[in-house]
């Protein structure tokens, strides 16, 4: 009989050729790098594809790092309006935004206190979302009216290759109808959210958790609103040349 041969493994970072089609959503594998340092190629095809669909007011399900997320363009008020449709999430419910890099701060924010430049400096990108005043360019829909905006620069690498294709913020609401557990399986989310999607970013099953610390930096102290993966004392020891 004839040998039968195995297929080629698929390299990190790449496509695989095939895409399941569910609905409206597309799926891709996205097999981010093996080294969590590295970054997912810039002509990455999933990515270019994404950053098309999310320019264009288009929803993208992405690994946002322990779970998967819900990406849109943070600064087009339908695009937003679109994550609380398809989350059913209430309006008083504001939604955090990821970014690139810090710099990238000064067009969502009034002022970055020095408490967030330590924090910014010691723990992004990573599991820390920062609260800051929000600019006045920045949709009502997105801060719920509180005129407060939740910022993080990502860790996961398929995260952050589609902030720097979109070039510009993206919402960073984990992928759940709201109220629900959030999802670290393609194969968790409900139909509806996938039905509803433009595409998804499959990077397989995801470590879970208790998702990222939340910090209102402003006010003097900070104020931490959710303990996640970065605990209080870290970040109070980060402060402490401050006191």
């Amino acid at each position: 009989m004839p040998r039968k041969t195995e297929p080629a493994p698929i390299k990190p970072g790449r496509v695989k050729p095939t895409r399941i089609k569910s609905d409206k959503a597309k799926i891709v594998r996205v097999d981010p790098p093996k080294d969590p340092l590295e970054s997912v190629p810039p002509d990455h095809a999933a990515i270019i594809e994404a950053g098309k669909i999310i320019r264009d007011q288009g929803i993208v399900i992405f690994p946002a790092q322990c779970l998967y997320g819900l990406a849109a363009n943070a600064l087009d008020p339908k695009a937003v309006q679109k994550i609380f449709d398809l989350k059913q999430r209430p309006k008083n419910n504001p939604i955090l935004v990821l970014i690139q890099t810090p710099k990238d701060l000064s067009p969502l924010v009034k002022n970055i206190p020095n408490s967030a430049r330590i924090l910014m400096d010691t723990f992004w990108p990573g599991n820390l979302t920062l609260i800051f005043e929000a600019a006045d360019r920045v949709s009502p829909l997105l801060t719920a009216h509180t005129q407060k905006i939740g910022i993080r620069v990502p860790v996961h690498p398929v995260a952050r290759a589609l902030v720097k294709q979109v070039q510009g913020p993206i919402t960073g609401t984990s992928a759940n109808l709201s109220g629900q557990p959030a999802c670290s399986r393609i194969s968790q989310l409900p139909l509806a959210m996938v039905r509803g999607a433009d595409l998804i970013l499959d990077a397989g099953h995801l470590k879970g958790g208790i998702g990222s610390t939340i910090v209102d930096v402003t006010c003097d102290p900070v104020r931490i609103l959710r303990q996640g993966m970065i605990s209080g004392i870290k970040i109070f020891q980060a402060l402490s040349p401050l006191t």
